[in-house]
């Protein structure tokens, strides 16, 4: 045990003398140990401490803005999907509605069409009635005017003055003819 006491002696000896080949003044030593130790304390506490703090706080910042980055990323790959989805249903809804207002208009001009057909025929038919209507009318002055033209040609030629049964025979027998 002395043994190792004295290399420990000799090795304190050996640092005292290597201290003082360079110059090395133990108090100064100890001094400026304290003071760098001082140092770096006040540098850790007041400096680096507060920039690794906030190097953290920007840190989780950055990590927050990424996440709410890919949050709103996915936002709008949602809301262009659901925008997507209305312009194609809207789009869908538009197309069904032209169609169906083609068919109404289809189906009220073919109405319109119909209504105009038969007022249309309607109006043929009353034309045919007043014109048939005009044409009896007209045939019956006709025939009672050839039947008077008749009487007075007879009587103008037989030089007799005709009695009414006479003229009445005279026309049927003249009306007969012309119809005939």
């Amino acid at each position: 045990m002395f043994t190792i006491l004295a290399s420990s002696a000799e090795s304190g000896n050996a640092v005292s003398e290597l201290f003082g080949q360079f110059g090395v003044n133990w108090k100064f030593f100890i001094a400026q140990s304290i003071n760098f130790v001082l140092v770096m304390f006040v540098l850790w506490k007041f400096a680096f401490g507060p920039i690794q703090k906030m190097l953290e706080e920007r840190r989780e910042r950055i990590a927050s803005g990424e996440d709410k980055l890919k949050l709103i990323e996915k936002q709008l790959a949602e809301s262009e999907a659901t925008t997507a989805a209305a312009i194609a249903k809207a789009s869908e809804d538009a197309a069904r509605m032209i169609n169906e207002a083609k068919l109404g208009a289809a189906a009220f001009t073919e109405q319109k069409a119909q209504e105009a057909i038969a007022q249309a025929q309607q109006i043929l038919a009353k034309a045919e009635i007043a014109a048939k209507a005009d044409r009896d009318r007209l045939s019956t002055e006709l025939k009672r005017e050839f039947g008077r033209l008749v009487a007075s040609t007879a009587s103008q030629v037989t030089g007799k003055v005709l009695t009414a049964d006479d003229q009445k025979r005279i026309n049927e027998d003249a009306l007969a003819k012309v119809e005939a």
